[in-house]
């Protein structure tokens, strides 16, 4: 037997699931998680799984990790302290960045600019120049850069970074001041530009890079360090950490590269979810997760991720490819208040995060939350989590009291349902931004809910957007450490090749293209993919000449063994071109960067499929309640999920448990119960 361990760690839980490759068995341990040090909480959930499962540590073959370790430290602003090397002139390159200010107008007026990652006192600059078609303008002055690189041997810095103008063109400056970082400073970690993000614009790369270095000490020692500990405990299997764009990179190679390991959580789910889309039928669907703090949302066209350049986390914008994930401050924990001016009812996007947590949990949390709410209205029963956590009822009336004296309403559920209507049409707001705004239309696609609180809110945000059905897969709490599990290894070549459709050939791309999958491919091959098992995916950013901007499109590989690959990029482009902005110009169209990604096989995982049932779920019937819906008091059925079969349909109202979470089926809806264990809500 072959067995697979995925591991997610988020703020409040750590979920893990143990898979068996062969049968599609799976095991799942929760346990709270372990801020000071992950690596604890990690190595008590693989230890609680094993046992449940009845195999030893080292029956393990593979351990898969999706980690907040990068996301966490730019968040909570205890990344290192970066010092930064530029061309000469370029010192204030984080300091002026791009000159854009958010929100409306004046909005200057009030938004209190973020600190560069790097401080302008551990900014030095080096003589020496490289053109923009790589050649030598300027010779590097070994001696000017070394006393400067002496200056930052006193400043206490603890990573390094290189970003020298055009580096992307030709790298043997940066690679000549690497050499001399290491001897004038010994033991610090270097990053540099040319490597983390070979692509043109110089604010973009160095601060990509600079986000590289300030990571990089934090992961280095936590991968390292529960490398270390699962060996200790018996675990010789090798681990490996999820990339931001779904993949899977071994952990000496993700330390190194942190950055690209910003939205490893997130894309976790994002692929858990692909998995059981595929088993239910569905290739096309937008993902909804949802947890305590925040919302994850997504959208997946013909079974694949939109993939995007710009990876966010809180205010740091990098150029990495990551799943376009948007985020929004709307979950389980998410506080309710009544502003005195205004009396509008607002939901978030303070949390009341794990402590105290919602006023329900019994930590003692007093203010209402998104999960208060649901207490109030019956949705959630006593206990969750299998049990591990009790909920005061009573505490949750109380708390929700509040919104309901200061809006003057007579019924506590009345402001219940205010607060869950409002919570959903946040998380409605942010499916928008990854459907309509980017030119799709919801109607078209499915919904896949998870997370522990998004099968509450999962019929509700279908009805909201007209997605059908809403997909809840089998241990929704715990998908993204199944995303873990079943998701291959991947490695990506880039480079700025800035050429007008006239000005080059379909040689020259095909040729250009074929060296970075060749690099890719080796890198892949080093750590145990056979070439003839990889798959390599050809990405192309273009624009209209005089645009500030490009859009990555797609190449399909076919067109490389001998088609017309420049005809093939400009229809794709006009294509999304059309669909993003509804027009096209007569500009000339130029090639800016040229992207591979290699990927390994997916492993062949079983899926469990259920026993046919029929279509009568009354022996997962738990009992008959009372719940809030649509104004008034209806009668609920409760129903345990794991005596579901396959056919089984629920009709709603009703409340359907697990261990790890919570599913809703509003009135007019009904759940079927699909083969592969995933619940199918449609409209009656």
């Amino acid at each position: 037997m072959r067995y697979r361990l995925g591991v997610d760690v988020g703020g409040t839980f750590t979920d893990v699931l143990l898979l068996e490759e062969t049968s599609g068995t799976t095991w799942r341990a929760k346990t709270p998680s372990t801020p000071a040090d992950q690596s604890v909480g990690v190595l008590n959930g693989v230890r609680k799984v094993c046992a449940e499962a009845g195999i030893e540590l080292a029956e393990v073959g593979q351990v898969l990790h999706g980690t907040t370790v990068a996301t966490n430290a730019i968040l909570q602003n205890k990344g290192a302290r970066v010092g930064l090397v530029t061309t000469d002139g370029f010192r204030q390159v984080l300091q002026i960045a791009r000159s854009f200010v958010p929100g409306g107008l004046a909005g200057w007026i009030i938004w209190p600019k973020p600190e560069p990652l790097a401080r302008l006192e551990d900014t030095i600059e080096v003589a020496g120049r490289i053109a923009a078609d790589g050649s030598e303008v300027t010779p590097l002055d070994e001696s000017q850069a070394r006393t400067a690189l002496a200056a930052l041997k006193g400043e206490g810095i603890e990573a390094l970074t290189i970003s020298l103008i055009n580096s992307y063109a030709n790298d043997d400056h940066e690679q000549r001041v690497a050499v001399w970082a290491a001897e004038e400073l010994p033991g610090i970690p270097v990053s540099i530009s040319s490597h983390v993000l070979p692509e043109m614009r110089e604010y973009e790369r160095t601060l990509t890079t600079v986000a590289n270095s300030y990571v990089q000490p934090e992961v280095s020692r936590y991968v390292k360090n529960l490398d270390t500990s699962l060996r200790e405990t018996g675990i010789e299997a090798p681990l490996s950490i999820l990339r931001s764009d779904g993949g899977l990179v071994q952990s000496a190679k993700a330390a190194e590269d942190p950055v690209s390991l910003l939205l490893s959580g997130p894309a976790g789910g994002v692929t858990g979810a692909v998995w059981f889309a595929e088993q239910a039928g569905f290739s096309d669907f937008l993902t909804f997760d949802m947890g305590g703090t925040s919302t994850d949302v997504a959208l997946v066209l013909g079974g694949e991720p939109r993939i995007g350049r710009e990876t966010k986390v809180g205010d740091l914008a990098v150029r990495a490819t990551s799943v376009d994930v948007r985020t929004v401050g709307a979950g389980g924990g998410s506080i309710a208040h009544v502003p005195e001016l205004t009396k509008a009812l607002r939901v978030g996007p303070q949390s009341a995060g794990a402590d105290p947590g919602p006023a329900s949990y019994g930590g003692g949390g007093t203010e209402p939350t998104v999960t208060d709410a649901n207490v109030v209205l019956g949705y959630l029963p006593g206990e969750l989590a299998g049990g591990e956590v009790t909920l005061d009822v009573e505490a949750g009336r109380q708390a929700v009291a509040t919104v309901a004296d200061a809006m003057g309403l007579e019924s506590i559920e009345s402001a219940a349902a205010g607060i869950v209507d409002i919570v959903n049409e946040n998380m409605f707001g942010a499916l928008r931004l990854v459907s309509v705004q980017q030119g799709y239309d919801p109607r078209d696609f499915a919904l896949v809910s998870f997370g522990g609180a998004g099968p509450l809110h999962a019929n509700a945000l279908g009805r909201l957007t007209g997605s059908w059905p809403v997909i809840v897969p089998p241990s929704p709490g715990v998908l993204c450490a199944y995303g873990d599990a079943t998701t291959c290894v991947r490695d990506e070549s880039a480079r700025t090749l800035v050429r007008a459709f006239s000005a080059t050939t379909d040689e020259e791309i095909r040729s250009a293209l074929a060296e970075l999958a060749e690099s890719a491919a080796e890198r892949l091959a080093s750590e145990g993919v056979p070439v003839d098992e990889q798959t390599a995916k050809y990405q192309v950013d273009l624009r209209y000449h005089g645009q500030g901007f490009e859009i990555p499109v797609d190449l399909d590989p076919g067109v490389l063994e001998g088609g017309e690959v420049l005809a093939s990029l400009g229809d794709a482009f006009d294509a999304e071109h059309q669909r993003l902005f509804s027009f096209l110009l007569k500009n000339e169209r130029e090639v800016i960067n040229l992207r591979v990604t290699v990927s390994g096989p997916r492993p062949e995982v079983a899926w469990k499929e259920l026993p046919d049932g029929g279509s009568d779920p009354s022996a997962a019937l738990i009992k008959e309640t009372e719940v809030w819906m649509d104004g008034g008091h209806v009668s609920a059925g409760i129903y345990d999920r794991d005596k579901l079969l396959a056919g089984n349909v629920v009709p709603g109202p009703a409340v359907i448990t697990e261990m790890d979470s919570t599913t809703l089926v509003l009135a007019g809806h009904a759940a079927t119960v699909h083969s592969s264990a995933s619940l199918l809500i449609r409209p009656v």
